[in-house]
């Protein structure tokens, strides 16, 4: 593996035209809308969501490149962690199909790494749950030599995008705002970033549901007019 391989996965995933399915979510954005949340709040809603599932996932995605650096890989405890602080059958599923884009660039690029070759494990821990988006950016960062900041801080700055992407499209404006607003959620996403880095097993990690979104995105799932998956 070629000197700066870390860098660039952690350019890589943060490429808003990576070809793994991210286009055709919100992060319940679009759910939230719906039910009656103003568009000047969208930038408290980031920050609700850096600072609660957000986080959770970043944290995960450590675990998942721990994990994905041990001799055998194992992802089964973290993705069995992940889903029991993911109450929202929607958002497991959301995650999931995201993984599913991601484990297939995985196999593209690093096909014959453990850790790429290794998630397989993690379908295992809850049945019919294929791995879910945290876990298979861990298999990934430990794949590329990415560190444990870079893969938390790519979870975090491609769930800031999803939600600013989507937003042009839900609440049209001018772009140069939503390129603000994550300026302005630097501060939210570095602190999740430490927390992330200081997560020490799946015992471990942060519980950090938001009811809210769970009600969003479960309703968002019977919506029979929406833009977005999730």
């Amino acid at each position: 593996m070629g000197e700066g391989t870390g860098e660039l996965g952690a350019l890589l995933l943060a490429d808003a035209r990576l070809p793994t399915g991210g286009h055709a979510h919100s992060a319940t954005l679009e759910a939230a809308l719906a039910a009656g949340l103003p568009g000047e709040r969208i930038p408290d809603y980031l920050s609700a969501r850096l600072r609660t599932v957000a986080r959770t996932e970043a944290a995960a995605a450590v675990l998942a490149l721990r994990a994905g650096l041990d001799e055998p890989v194992d992802y089964t405890t973290v993705q069995a962690a992940l889903a029991a602080r993911t109450p929202s059958h929607a958002l497991r599923e959301a995650s999931a199909a995201l993984g599913r884009g991601l484990a297939r660039l995985a196999r593209r690029v690093r096909g014959d790494h453990p850790a790429v070759v290794g998630l397989s494990t993690a379908a295992q821990a809850v049945p019919g749950l294929r791995p879910m988006r945290p876990v298979v950016i861990g298999a990934l960062g430990a794949a590329l030599g990415m560190t444990e900041a870079q893969a938390a801080r790519a979870v975090l700055y491609d769930d800031v995008q999803t939600v600013t992407a989507a937003a042009l499209k839900l609440h049209p404006g001018d772009p140069l705002t939503t390129a603000q607003w994550l300026l302005d959620a630097a501060p939210d996403i570095e602190a999740s970033v430490r927390a992330a880095v200081a997560t020490e097993g799946p015992d471990d990690l942060p519980a950090r549901s938001a009811p809210l979104i769970d009600q969003w995105a479960g309703e968002h799932t019977y919506a029979t007019r929406r833009l977005f998956v999730a």
